[in-house]
């Protein structure tokens, strides 16, 4: 059975190389306390802050300054927790597997509904991201299973870059008034469908998404019927 620590990792995001380094320099530098099942609980913090951060916006647009600091801790668990085993040399490929896939998912669970539950995007246009964005999640841990081979990053973004455009969108909501205040109202069976501006940058994404997700399973189904072709009958 292939796994994460096993598999060849495929990262080539933009921030690939500089964030290598930086994670790997923090690591070195880690107190021996530390190990890498804290930083995953760290992550998830992060990943709860954010979602709180979304949740308080409806108070108050500056609350989106707390799902900021959810990223950033996000970020630094997640990222770092992989990377100080490495850095170690104290991988445990079979229960980091189970434990980073699971944690990813509910991180993710919790980040999508706590901007479903702030009034920057629609409830469901939330919960269709999140359902997109495991199912490429999924494809990823079938791929490093069944290919060995473990892809962090599609179209030269990962998750690094995805935090980053979050965190940028955060700040225009913040200091851009009138983006706050832009909403679309288009007829729907026999209603109105409301957008605002992040609805629409939602709908982009997973759009985006999509196209992603549609071209990696033809891909990846090309090539497993390559090497499991079909039987002819005698």
């Amino acid at each position: 059975m292939a796994n994460k620590e096993n598999s060849v990792r495929i990262q080539t995001s933009f921030l690939n190389a500089a964030e290598k380094k930086a994670l790997v320099w923090l690591a070195e530098r880690q107190p021996k306390w530390v190990d890498s099942d804290m930083l995953t609980f760290v992550g998830h913090i992060g990943a709860a802050i954010i979602a709180l951060g979304f949740i308080l916006s409806n108070l108050g647009i500056h609350f989106l300054w707390i799902s900021i600091l959810g990223f950033v801790v996000n970020w630094y668990g997640d990222s770092l927790d992989g990377t100080l085993a490495r850095v170690r040399k104290q991988q445990r490929p079979v229960y980091g597997f189970y434990i980073d896939h699971t944690m990813d998912a509910i991180n993710e669970a919790l980040m999508f509904m706590g901007a479903g539950l702030s009034p920057f995007m629609r409830f469901d246009l939330a919960c269709v991201l999140l359902v997109v964005y495991l199912m490429l999640t999924l494809n990823v841990a079938m791929n490093a299973h069944l290919k060995g081979e473990f892809r962090l990053t599609y179209a030269k973004l990962g998750p690094t870059e995805f935090r980053l455009i979050c965190i940028i969108v955060c700040l225009i909501l913040i200091g851009v008034k009138p983006l706050r205040a832009f909403v679309i109202e288009m007829p729907w069976l026999g209603g109105l469908f409301v957008m605002n501006i992040l609805d629409i940058i939602g709908l982009v994404i997973l759009l985006v998404l999509m196209a992603i997700y549609f071209m990696t399973i033809i891909q990846d189904a090309r090539y497993y019927a390559k090497i499991d072709p079909k039987h002819k009958n005698d």
